[in-house]
């Protein structure tokens, strides 16, 4: 059988020592995480995390690094690769609804997130925002599509 994660990307936004983050509901519980979603078929890592970023904040997102690979297995077996990038966010698109679940976006310091540490929706949210604080960046040229390769 096929091991086959998902594969996400995720926004790290800091402005001020507040993150940008999400509160949504997932499976019945309200949850918060940074922007971040599923790779959509043919789309490029950089383009899902701006669309990820603009459809569940309204924020426009520009990438500056990435700031790394986290695969996490959740309790009931599912397994995520997470590809996160820190950046920063303008133009702010008042009139654009958030898409579900988002509930609500909020701007938090890491203090602050910490004191939710049991709404947070994976161990992720945090070790991405401490491996930013530590300075964990790499160059937006590690990332990389090939195009036309041979199957």
């Amino acid at each position: 059988m096929a091991w086959k994660p998902d594969v996400t990307v995720a926004a790290i936004v800091e402005r001020e020592g507040r993150f940008l983050l999400v509160e949504e509901r997932i499976d019945g519980r309200v949850v918060i995480n940074q922007p971040a979603g599923h790779v959509e078929d043919g789309e490029s890592l950089l383009a899902a995390v701006v669309r990820e970023t603009l459809e569940e904040t309204a924020w426009h997102f520009v990438p500056e690094s990435l700031l790394g690979l986290y695969l996490w297995r959740s309790p009931r077996g599912h397994s995520t690769l997470r590809i996160a990038f820190t950046g920063a966010v303008e133009g702010l698109d008042e009139r654009r609804g958030l898409d579900p679940p988002v509930i609500a976006t909020h701007w938090l310091s890491r203090v602050e997130l910490a004191a939710q540490a049991a709404q947070l929706r994976t161990p992720l949210v945090m070790r991405c925002i401490d491996d930013y604080l530590a300075g964990r960046r790499l160059p937006l040229d590690a990332v990389a599509q090939a195009q036309g390769l041979p199957s």
